[in-house]
């Protein structure tokens, strides 16, 4: 098991309606800030859920919206020029994974004195980053607390990995009322995305005993949420079950690693637009199958903390009895259960295998892969 390192950062605050006190919270940090905000919260008329009280608080800001599909470096170029024009004091990311990794780049580079474009091609920033507050309209958000932030590279439409600092979210605030923008396919296939997340943290080398218990927890809260809590006593709303468990989620891969499934959905999705979540909740019970073989006792343990196998089952059973629970909520909530169902070729999904191959994410993977080991992974679900 890997050496323990933890800093306590950020400050988490997670319930219904914290989103009201965000004006309460920034005022603690700084005084002028850029929201970067995702434009569907606009369309879908919640967008004021955030705005508002940061009008009452008299917070000085301006939106960025201007994030249209993959967030890439272009966009990043287009917010670092208008932060830096304001002189703000911080960035509020509000939205999505792309909304939330455009606003932690443009924390981490804001103060750097070289081309943007170093970091991009591998440069560590070496300045202090302005502080970000995190506020995630998605149950899933695998690089909030992460030291790294993935993003897509104009130049050649490829994937490339940013490094940040340490502690520089320092507040993320999680209100479960901001995800009645999404469908019910997507809080299915997101849910399977965060059991896929804590999966793939539980079975790193990365691993530590802290990244194990949140793991734990993430699985359990996930899973009262989808099939319901074995006591009375849990009377938590499912929506507020989903965040808890996102966040654990969250927590457990930024303490300890993602998996494959994680990695190829994100260059799946960089190259072609194809939903990570659709992509992951496709690869997942084929990664449960893959990691078996060699950590089955540990999958055991996760299929029995999530009640799809029973506490008497055998390992093998158990790992069997995971897969099956994967495949089962697929089924019941319609979504896609082959890659082919997306719409993609085994010749497009090849490219999506050697981009994911470049990621440093390969070097903590649940067992030493290559890139024909990826596509091995790729065909067995298509």
């Amino acid at each position: 098991m890997a050496d323990f390192v933890f800093r306590v950062s950020p400050n988490i605050v997670l319930g219904s309606y914290t989103v009201s006190r965000i004006g309460q919270f920034t005022n603690e940090i700084g005084s002028k800030f850029m929201v970067v905000l995702d434009p569907i919260l606009k369309q879908v008329g919640i967008s004021e859920k955030v705005t508002k009280p940061l009008d009452d608080g008299k917070i000085d800001y301006f939106i960025f919206d201007s994030v249209a599909g993959i967030a890439n470096t272009q966009m990043v170029e287009q917010a670092l020029e208008l932060a830096r024009g304001a002189h703000i004091n911080g960035v509020i990311g509000v939205g999505g994974t792309q909304a939330l990794n455009l606003a932690k780049i443009v924390c981490e580079v804001y103060n750097e004195n070289h081309d943007f474009y170093e970091f991009v091609d591998g440069a560590v920033p070496s300045a202090n980053p302005l502080p970000l507050i995190c506020v995630p309209s998605t149950i899933r958000n695998p690089y909030v607390f992460s030291n790294f932030t993935p993003i897509v590279d104009s130049r050649s439409n490829s994937t490339k990995i940013i490094k940040n600092k340490n502690a520089i979210c320092k507040l993320a605030l999680f209100d479960p009322n901001l995800t009645v923008s999404l469908s019910e396919n997507q809080l299915s296939s997101m849910s399977l995305e965060v059991l896929c997340l804590a999966t793939e943290a539980y079975l790193s080398p990365k691993a530590s005993f802290f990244s194990d218990m949140v793991a734990e927890k993430a699985i359990e809260l996930t899973g009262y949420a989808l099939d319901g809590a074995p006591s009375l006593m849990v009377t938590t709303p499912s929506e507020i079950l989903l965040s808890q468990g996102g966040c654990m989620a969250g927590l457990a891969s930024s303490t300890s690693s993602q998996g494959a499934a994680t990695l190829l959905a994100l260059s799946t999705y960089t190259k072609f637009g194809i939903s990570q979540s659709l992509v992951t909740s496709i690869l997942f019970p084929y990664i449960i199958e893959d990691y078996a073989k060699f950590k089955g006792d540990r999958i055991a343990r996760l299929a029995k903390i999530l009640r799809a196998a029973p506490n008497e089952a055998s390992d093998e059973e158990a790992c069997a009895a995971y897969a099956d629970y994967v495949r089962k909520k697929i089924a019941k909530s319609n979504l896609p259960a082959r890659l082919k169902d997306l719409q993609v070729s085994i010749e497009q999904l090849s490219i999506a295998v050697e981009d994911a191959g470049q990621l440093e994410i390969m070097n903590f993977l649940p067992r030493s892969m290559t890139s024909d080991d990826l596509f091995d992974l790729m065909k067995l679900a298509y």
